[in-house]
């Protein structure tokens, strides 16, 4: 199963899945300023999101993106949420995986974390 990322604002009104697509959000908090009709998406899964405290310490610079890394793949191996992710998609008999995150930075950002520890999982 193929993995994309994609952002929030990116995906605004276009229409929602392709054939085989299975978009997730995987933001906790629902995007800030962003109407929920606005957004197609076939889950939300809040369960597979940094923790809180990891979100916070993170977003007020008290970890640097690597450190973040580390304990956020931990956090993920801790949970059977990926798994959970990965079956749910494969239920829904997709072929591609879109990862959707609100964050502005796309090159550091938990949905890039995510798609790591995914990628590393045989399903």
């Amino acid at each position: 199963m193929r993995i994309e990322l994609g952002r929030v604002r990116d995906l605004l009104d276009d229409g929602g899945s392709a054939d085989g697509e299975h978009r997730v959000l995987v933001d906790r908090l629902w995007p800030r300023g962003i109407a929920k009709e606005r957004l197609a998406y076939d889950a939300w899964d809040k369960d597979i999101a940094p923790s809180p405290e990891l979100r916070k310490a993170f977003h007020a610079g008290e970890l640097d993106f690597e450190q973040f890394r580390e304990h956020y793949l931990g956090e993920l191996s801790d949970s059977d949420a990926p798994r959970r992710l990965l079956e749910a998609a494969a239920d829904a008999e997709a072929s591609t995986i879109v990862l959707v995150y609100a964050a502005k930075d796309v090159e550091h950002n938990h949905a890039r974390v995510l798609r790591e520890a995914l990628d590393a999982l045989d399903v």
